[in-house]
């Protein structure tokens, strides 16, 4: 496994991160042992750093598997929260539920950021940056799918690390192509910020090219590490033989998709707003999702008030 260094943080971090999304209630939604198991796999295999997030709802397992190991871990996460209060709470949720005094990194979760992101957050940001202050995180950041965000985070002192979202394909890009989002991940890195790629898949869209997608990802110029989503010990060890230069064999990757539940959804159109790649649209007064379009994130899920998307 190689490591590399994460921009001027001084932390050193696994090629290959864990990325926690997708073993959650949000998508496949196992159980806590078996998510147990499979994050102390890659830890095992030699992954050390791990991707979650407040509304993922995972830090039991990684809490777990942290604390069954004695290797040196780097765990980011992060929170929706847009005022000073709301922040404060989602840091001391973090450190209690993963039963840490120090998170790595904390970012701030803003899938559909604009460069005026850290105005409109800008108490969520002072809090954090009181947070590093006094040592309860290493360091600050921004988790976004906009190019503009990303942008504006290269220019911004304060911010230490940033995790956009760039595939092949380009999907899932907000307000600029695949090759805006390049040039804005180039100037972060000049700027010495720390960054990490997600949806280098598109949400399993690209999985029957998944050496040409995970390739793409990894070549990305000064770039430290590729979060995967995987939500089985034979994940974990596919992605682990193919980021230690083996021939990674064959997996069965079962499908996965949203779905909605027509005689449940409402047509309130709540979801239509979450969605951070227009994969959802109203057809007859019922959302209906575009499978082509959708990166499976579950942002929509959260906002449904009738619990009408479900994955199959």
């Amino acid at each position: 496994m190689e490591y590399r260094q994460l921009g001027n943080t001084g932390m050193k971090v696994s090629e290959l991160c864990f990325g926690a999304l997708p073993m959650g209630p949000r998508q496949k939604n196992l159980d806590v042992d078996t998510c147990t198991r499979i994050i102390k796999r890659a830890l095992e295999g030699g992954v050390n750093f791990i991707d979650t997030a407040q509304i993922y709802e995972t830090y039991e397992p990684i809490r777990r598997a942290v604390h069954a190991y004695d290797g040196e871990l780097i765990i980011a996460t992060k929170a929706t929260a847009a005022t000073y209060e709301d922040m404060e709470r989602a840091i001391q949720e973090a450190r209690e539920k993963l039963e840490l005094d120090y998170i790595h990194i904390f970012h701030l979760h803003a899938a559909r950021a604009t460069e005026r992101i850290f105005e409109e957050r800008s108490g969520a940001l002072r809090c954090l940056l009181d947070a590093r202050e006094k040592g309860l995180i290493g360091a600050v950041g921004i988790s976004t799918h906009g190019v503009a965000a990303v942008r504006k985070a290269a220019t911004e002192k304060e911010i230490d690390v940033i995790f956009p979202l760039v595939n092949i394909k380009g999907m899932g890009i907000i307000d600029g192509s695949r090759a805006d989002m390049l040039a804005a991940i180039a100037a972060a890195v000049a700027a010495g910020k720390g960054v990490y790629l997600m949806k280098a898949l598109a949400g399993g869209n690209l999985l029957d090219n998944y050496q040409e997608a995970i390739d793409f990802a990894r070549r990305v110029p000064g770039i430290a590490a590729v979060a995967v989503g995987m939500v089985s010990e034979a994940e974990v060890d596919y992605n682990l033989r193919y980021f230690n230069g083996e021939d990674p064999g064959k997996i069965e990757i079962a499908a996965k998709e949203f779905a909605v539940v027509e005689t449940v959804c409402s047509g309130d159109g709540a979801c239509l707003k979450a969605c951070t790649n227009d994969a959802i649209t109203l057809v007859n007064g019922k959302a209906r999702i575009n499978r082509a379009k959708c990166l499976l994130c579950g942002y929509c899920t959260e906002v449904c008030p009738q619990f009408a998307i479900r994955m199959i």
